[in-house]
């Protein structure tokens, strides 16, 4: 049986990715994010558009010791030969409400942006959409964020950077424009936080709406790898561990 695949194939003298020998046209000569982009897309991307991807794989790696870096500690606590299972531990947690932001956010937009069809529309787009989410009570996806609350400080550096490389389209100019004109149906007024730009960055890169949260993951293993690394260097699992122990009260 044949199973033809764009991928990836090996026989016993060569590796082939994306139609490529690995060991002679891509290794040392195509970046990991390049890469990453051009395995998904099944093109490659330009300078540009590696600019912006690469940036938002930055802005998603880590922000701070949250949930999805402790568990990954303490499965490492507990299982220190298993460097797979505290990894999957912290992607497992951070893929869900954390990371998912990436996605909702892109895919948010994506549906809205049919709706805009020139500079003019944004605005008017985003106020509707606004409206609707609260008459509905739902929240917008990448409005608000619990520690920045002013400004998140990726957000406007990468809508700088899409901007430079001339990869600003119109998923981010509606997230752009959220920003400009909740304040007039919330009465009050909310960051754009990082996780919603990354998202509204990727879908103008044109990549699947429905991989977006793979790739905040993908940015988050490097974040997890950093975090366990450092738990090797200077142990603080134990500690946390014990705190949660000694403050927790069980009952029958």
């Amino acid at each position: 049986m044949n199973f033809p695949t764009g991928i990836g194939t090996s026989d016993a003298d060569s590796i082939s990715l994306l139609g490529q020998d690995l060991a002679h046209d891509l290794m040392g000569k195509v970046g990991f994010g390049e890469l990453a982009f051009w395995l998904v897309a099944g093109r490659r991307p330009t300078p540009g558009e590696t600019r912006v991807f690469e940036a938002v794989l930055v802005a998603l790696a880590d922000h701070g010791f949250t949930p999805t870096a402790i568990a990954a500690r303490l499965t490492l606590l507990s299982a220190p030969e298993s460097v797979q299972g505290a990894l999957a531990a912290g992607l497992l947690g951070g893929g869900s409400r954390f990371l998912g932001v990436t996605e909702d956010a892109g895919r948010f937009l994506h549906d809205l942006v049919e709706f805009a069809n020139g500079d003019d529309c944004y605005d008017s787009v985003a106020l509707e959409a606004v409206r609707e989410a609260r008459a509905e009570k739902r929240l917008i996806p990448g409005l608000g964020h619990p520690v920045h609350k002013v400004e998140d400080p990726r957000t406007p550096v990468l809508f700088a950077i899409a901007r430079e490389e001339g990869v600003f389209g119109p998923h981010m100019a509606l997230f752009e424009a959220i920003g400009r004109v909740h304040p007039e149906v919330l009465g009050r007024r909310l960051p754009l936080n990082g996780a919603g730009v990354c998202g509204a960055a990727l879908a103008d890169l044109g990549l699947p709406v429905d991989l977006l949260r793979g790739f905040a993951l993908l940015a988050r293993a490097a974040g997890l790898l950093g975090h366990l690394a450092e738990e090797r260097r200077r142990p603080i699992g134990m500690d946390v561990y014990l705190t949660v122990d000694r403050n927790a009260t069980y009952e029958p």
